[in-house]
């Protein structure tokens, strides 16, 4: 994509209020100023680095995880994230078959290639499975008939298909094979992260000996009753060496439970996902959706699979700045912390992106807010200090 050679970019300081001018060239951002005052809220939109999601199975009608996926769905996919305030995501595949999985790897990689604006926001790919714990609840929405033991052969596979785009995995560390899985990735640069697991804690222990990181969206992926002194959730919650991701959708989390795990965690090892699926921003209604088949999506964006109880959720249909707002409603986090926790959190797994400073790129969001919106009103996004929308 064409860099913006040297423009402007104005707004206002989450928390302070102060004015914000940005200056870009070349991509980069050049210098950030400050005003010595305050400027009042109406003025001008709150400005912020673009936000950064590690979980996205699609958006706005486009779905990576369709038996068909293409090139042109992952760039018609990007220019949805880019509208809804997301300047880096991972394209993220659930459970499928071995052949599924490398033509959708080998789709998005041939994006990255003729798109510059993929290639700018797609730095891997993120593959959820397909050795996740195969029962009702852990397995969540992924097909029960794809699961399987972790393969070394099948990643090596999937890695000479596609340039090796695939950069996070995530499995449940039950399987006897897990350790020696778990450390052929890590060793090969790939972020491992346990998720969708009934592990015990000592299997849990093991992954993390073995070089897992991170914790896919904690407290989701799990059985609805629990072990109230061994399990899965507090064996990740009290590991310091795992960064863990929530989805604070409003939905997928009660807000108290929300609230202890941050707590717990710390912010400084927590941040954000949306795990979007291809109903994100679309009309409520009934849905068939390559994952979890007969769904159902509300009008205050809850997706949950058609099995008469409304138990299981289908992944999420809000954008992730509409975590970013939960954050603040039902978390009582400050708006800066909320977008940290969606922009340098994350950021730190995708090299070092999502800061609002000198010699970082220049992907910016800008946006109103009142508190009382799902969703808040975004007003301009720049990537490379291109303008987007």
């Amino acid at each position: 994509m064409a860099l913006a050679a040297t423009t402007t970019v104005h707004g206002l300081e989450p928390g302070t209020g102060q004015a914000l001018t940005v200056e870009v060239k070349g991509g980069l951002i050049q210098a950030v100023h400050r005003a010595q005052a305050a400027v009042p809220a109406t003025g001008q939109g709150w400005l912020a680095a673009g936000l950064i999601d590690l979980q996205v199975n699609g958006y706005a009608g486009y779905d990576l995880n369709d038996d068909q996926v293409t090139p042109e769905t992952v760039q018609a996919l990007a220019r949805a994230m880019l509208a809804s305030g997301v300047t880096t995501f991972l394209p993220t595949l659930i459970t499928a078959s071995e052949s599924q999985l490398t033509r959708a790897l080998v789709a998005i990689q041939a994006a990255r290639r003729l798109d510059p604006v993929v290639a700018n926001m797609v730095p891997y790919v993120h593959v959820e499975g397909p050795a996740i714990a195969p029962e009702d609840g852990p397995r969540g929405a992924h097909p029960a008939a794809h699961v399987r033991p972790p393969s070394v052969a099948e990643f090596e596979r999937w890695q000479q298909a596609s340039g090796s785009v695939v950069g996070m995995v995530t499995l449940s560390p039950h399987w006897t094979e897990s350790a020696a899985y778990i450390s052929h990735l890590a060793g090969s640069g790939v972020h491992v992260a346990l998720g969708h697991t009934d592990a015990s804690p000592d299997q849990i222990a093991m992954a993390v000996r073995a070089g897992a990181r991170i914790s896919t969206h904690l407290g989701n992926g799990m059985h609805a009753m629990i072990n109230r002194r061994r399990n899965p959730f507090w064996a990740q919650l009290a590991d310091d060496r795992l960064c863990a991701s929530f989805i604070a959708d409003g939905h997928h989390l009660a807000p108290e439970l929300l609230k202890v795990m941050l707590r717990s965690k710390g912010l400084g090892q927590s941040m954000i996902v949306s795990d979007a699926t291809a109903l994100g921003g679309m009309p409520a209604g009934h849905y068939q959706a390559s994952i979890g088949g007969a769904v159902t999506l509300s009008a205050g964006g809850r997706l949950s699979m058609n099995d008469g109880s409304d138990q299981y959720l289908a992944g999420a249909a809000l954008p992730l700045l509409a975590g970013v707002a939960t954050l603040v409603r039902e978390a009582g986090l400050g708006l800066p912390e909320a977008l940290g926790l969606a922009t340098a959190q994350p950021g730190r797994w995708v090299g070092g992106r999502g800061l609002l400073a000198p010699g970082q790129a220049a992907d910016l969001i800008r946006f109103n807010w009142d508190t009382t919106m799902v969703v808040p009103q975004l007003t301009g996004v720049w990537l490379g200090g291109q303008s987007m929308i």
